[in-house]
């Protein structure tokens, strides 16, 4: 009988060693998943700051780009009617030649 009882103490302290292992060990894949997690998520914060950084930037070129593009446009129009305008100067002269070789005559 008291063989039984300490096989039976020490089948339970073995019992209760395992059980303590067991938890060690989970609570240290919890501890490592623990410390991937904030490893991922500070990354991922990282990652987000630089990427609404390279947006904001991206806008202000963007901005920049159209604001050029509506100043060429003005240019363009500009030249386009000076070219009008010098055509017509040119005509002018053509013209004025033309008179003039006939008041010669």
């Amino acid at each position: 009988m008291v063989e039984e009882f300490s096989q039976e103490a020490y089948g339970g302290d073995r019992f209760f060693s395992d059980i303590n292992t067991r938890i060690r060990d989970l609570e240290e894949k919890h501890r490592l998943l623990k410390d991937r997690m904030l490893l991922i998520s500070d990354s991922f914060v990282k990652e987000r700051e630089k990427n609404f950084n390279e947006i904001q930037e991206m806008k202000k070129v963007v901005g920049v780009l159209m604001e050029q593009n509506k100043r060429l446009k003005e240019i363009l129009l500009r030249i386009s009617e000076g070219v009008d305008k010098s055509a017509r100067k040119e005509e002018l002269m053509i013209l004025q030649r033309q008179f003039d070789l006939f008041r010669e005559d």
